[in-house]
């Protein structure tokens, strides 16, 4: 099997670790890894990695995302979304457009966001949902994280409730649940989400996912090389250049930026990933050699 991604449009109630059991089945190694969990509720974009791309998730992880969510106003849930148990209801009727957006300017830019309760975050070495289905205490600290656009896109009013449809792009590490629950609390009427679909991650988007039917008819795999090229710089290197970077050593700086510059040797077979810091460009995952 060739190494490389799998853009796998994920469908709701399968985890991500399912996914990645269906894909392991269907390359026939069990080489294969995910960036960026998805909820069993979410769907969509679910970058999967097979054979030495394994290397590469956790650098994609990184990457910003886009989401498609709809976020309930009037009812919040001890999970922060439609999965969980109904905590409190609080009429929403009374929210003006106004408030909606004002409220929503505030959890747009730089914030400090506290992640759900019931998450996969570590505390003292335990994972908090685990804590949190045994009616333990849990409590997490805020983490900064970047929600670069927060657009609502439909508002539909049902009464005492509320339901708001957004789309969302945001850095790694950040909960949409937290959004929908922060969104509420900053309303006074609580809220949580009911639906989510992840429509990009970095430069990967539904137009090159495929479902896992698709997949189990004919399981393509994006090149590990198309694949670097398509989320990062490229650098083209010389053949002398190509000996020192796949035995580790460092290359000369050439004004990359921050982040991550995919090496390409001069036929264009990929080396490495490199970092630059300072003057030299130190190799952070070497792919051949």
């Amino acid at each position: 099997m060739t190494s490389g991604l799998v853009i796998v449009d994920k469908p709701a109630g399968w985890t991500s670790h399912d996914v990645v059991a269906r894909l392991r089945r269907l390359t026939g190694t069990r080489r294969v890894g995910h960036a960026g969990t998805l909820d069993p509720m979410a769907t969509g974009v679910l970058v999967v990695g097979v054979g030495k791309a394994t290397r590469l998730l956790g650098h994609l992880a990184l990457t910003d995302k886009v989401y498609e969510a709809t976020i309930r106003l009037g009812q919040s849930t001890d999970t922060d979304d439609a999965e969980g148990e109904i905590t409190a209801t609080t009429p929403a009727g009374g929210v003006t457009d106004a408030a909606l957006q004002a409220a929503v300017k505030g959890l747009t830019g730089q914030i400090m966001q506290v992640p759900p309760r019931v998450s996969a975050i570590k505390v003292d070495g335990r994972r908090a949902y685990k804590m949190a289905r045994k009616g333990q205490e849990v409590e997490l600290k805020p983490r900064p994280v970047t929600v670069a656009d927060f657009t609502v896109t439909a508002v539909r009013r049902h009464d005492d409730l509320i339901d708001v449809d957004a789309v969302i792009t945001c850095s790694s590490g950040t909960y949409i649940r937290a959004l929908a629950r922060d969104l509420g609390e900053a309303l006074g009427t609580g809220g949580h989400l009911t639906a989510l679909r992840r429509t990009r991650v970095g430069p990967y988007g539904l137009e090159q996912a495929r479902t896992l039917e698709q997949l189990a008819e004919d399981c393509r795999v994006l090149p590990l090389a198309e694949a670097v090229a398509a989320a990062f710089p490229r650098r083209e290197v010389t053949a002398e250049q190509a000996r020192v970077v796949v035995h580790g050593g460092r290359l000369p700086a050439v004004g990359a930026g921050p982040g991550p510059v995919g090496v390409f040797a001069p036929d264009g077979t990929l080396l490495a990933l490199v970092e630059e810091q300072g003057k030299s460009a130190r190799p952070l995952v070497v792919f051949t050699g």
